[in-house]
């Protein structure tokens, strides 16, 4: 890709960016939200086309614009934000569009099922092929695209925040997977905000910075620190301070009693006022269950009590009206409203307080909205701007505003609330959390970084199989005996 222009209106997207993929290696794609780096992997698949430059696959000119083209040439996207059809089957969404078919015309189910077992055994999902897409979970289905991308013999594959939502396991099998294919000579353009995974598997890194390439480096031959001043153009005293906070020693704000739903078992655990609290664990282990049960999104058993009450179960609604917020881990899918402002999106918690007679107040709902978007610095062009035009990083924080603002928050449960966003917003997220818990809010983590759980948290839990296995003090917690308990056995072992 050389000379790669791409203007929207009032944004100039991409200026001037070259960008190459040899043979056989794995090229970093690294930059804030915001930097490009979306709408470059967007050229690649032909979703976009470039308004300047040329974009080549084995020297050959690729048509601008066309999937179909991109397809043909060999490459492969695999999108942070999946695009699937959820009431279709695992192996029909692995082939959508190229269903195999019999000499009758019909699909052959008996080649189509058989193909799909064998590229889900290559990235390490055992499932059934017949199994709707609809009911796996996010990792699960991240792995479907991988292989639906595998399925197409591409020579180049591009995967944007493909460990954002796999646990420690799948990402291990993720990159074995990565290491065969650039032995067989394919080229894997890596987009990731975890810096490990890149001086782990990357040969070379390319930073974007609003919309221009500030560096080109090989992985050996740069620092983290190095990368982080070319993503933000600035240094970081680090990548996961950790917020030191004293927490009064006060009996449980929250108290969690004998929960049990599908997925997880006789759960019981407390969280005093100011206490940041977090659950690790491999995907599957049950952490999103869990959080979903305490908010009342799952159907549970079991008691959650605040400050000595009981909250009626099986009801977010009530959750939240007793004082317990909620942010899940699918933003897009379950967190914001896409269509509407980020005003709106951020006072569904204070609607009634902004009300009289049944009307919302809207300059005091402005008021409140624009003040938020200062405080939390949420870059947007105002208040009525539509959320979905966002950064994920500032899409977050918009999430996160909608608790802040309520004045009667007693709880704040947290999915992966760093998922799929820069570095930069990561600190900004982390310094919010921790002003959260000086509010006296009882705040709950789950999180599939063990970096993020060492920096946030007071106590860390660690699940397996549903169950509570483990519970370290932050003073004692560390990444290896984290995963210890999350596996079942020491590091090393059989």
């Amino acid at each position: 890709m050389h000379h790669i222009a791409k203007r929207f209106p009032g944004v100039h997207a991409l200026d001037d960016v070259d960008f190459e993929v040899r043979p056989g290696e794995v090229h970093a794609l690294l930059g804030e939200n915001g930097a490009g780096k979306s709408t470059l992997i967007k050229i690649m698949a032909g979703v976009h086309a470039q308004d300047d430059g040329e974009y080549l696959v084995d020297g050959e000119p690729v048509e601008p614009g066309s999937p179909r083209a991109a397809h043909a040439g060999g490459v492969s996207v695999v999108f942070q934000e999946l695009s699937q059809v959820e009431s279709l089957s695992v192996a029909e969404n692995v082939f959508f569009g190229r269903l195999p078919r019999t000499r009758y015309g019909t699909v052959d189910r008996s080649t189509l099922h058989r193909e799909t077992v064998r590229l889900l055994h290559v990235v390490g999902l055992a499932i059934e092929p017949t199994a709707r897409l609809g009911f796996l979970s996010v990792a699960q289905r991240q792995l479907v695209e991988i292989a639906k991308a595998l399925s197409m013999d591409a020579k180049v594959i591009a995967m944007d925040e493909p460990t954002s939502a796999l646990s420690y396991a799948e990402i291990e099998t993720l990159f074995s997977l990565i290491g065969r294919l650039t032995e067989q000579g394919v080229g894997i353009v890596y987009v990731s905000h975890k810096l490990d995974e890149l001086f782990r598997i990357c040969d070379r890194i390319t930073v974007l910075r609003d919309g221009r390439k500030v560096g080109e480096v090989r992985t050996g031959e740069v620092t983290r620190e190095e990368l982080v001043r070319l993503m933000v153009g600035r240094r970081l005293d680090s990548l996961f301070p950790r917020i030191e906070r004293t927490v009064a020693d006060s009996p449980a704000l929250l108290e969690v009693r004998g929960l049990t739903s599908a997925m997880v078992r006789d759960i019981t655990f407390s969280v005093r006022a100011g206490e940041v609290v977090g659950f690790s664990g491999l995907m599957g282990s049950g952490r999103t269950e869990l959080a979903r049960a305490l908010f009342g999104l799952d159907r549970a058993t079991g008691a959650v009590l605040l400050a000595g009450r009981p909250v009626p179960r099986n009801s977010s609604a009530k959750a939240a009206v007793r004082g317990i917020g909620y942010v899940p881990e699918d933003r897009k899918e379950h967190g914001l409203i896409l269509v509407s402002t980020i005003r709106d999106n951020i006072t569904l918690t204070v609607l009634r307080g902004l009300s009289r007679g049944g009307q919302v107040n809207r300059a005091k709902e402005r008021g409140v909205a624009r003040d938020v978007i200062e405080r939390l610095r949420i870059k947007a062009r105002s208040a009525e701007q539509q959320v979905a035009a966002l950064s994920g990083g500032n899409q977050q924080k918009v999430t996160l505003a909608r608790w802040l603002i309520k004045e009667d928050l007693k709880v704040l449960i947290l999915d992966e609330p760093t998922r799929g966003v820069d570095v930069n917003s990561k600190s900004e997220i982390y310094r919010l959390v921790a002003t959260i818990a000086e509010r006296g809010v009882a705040v709950v983590v789950m999180s599939s970084e063990m970096p993020e759980l060492l920096s946030l948290c007071d106590r860390i839990h660690v699940l397996r199989d549903g169950v509570l296995v483990d519970e370290y003090d932050h003073a004692e917690a560390t990444q290896e005996k984290l995963m210890t308990s999350a596996i079942g056995h020491a590091l090393g072992d059989g």
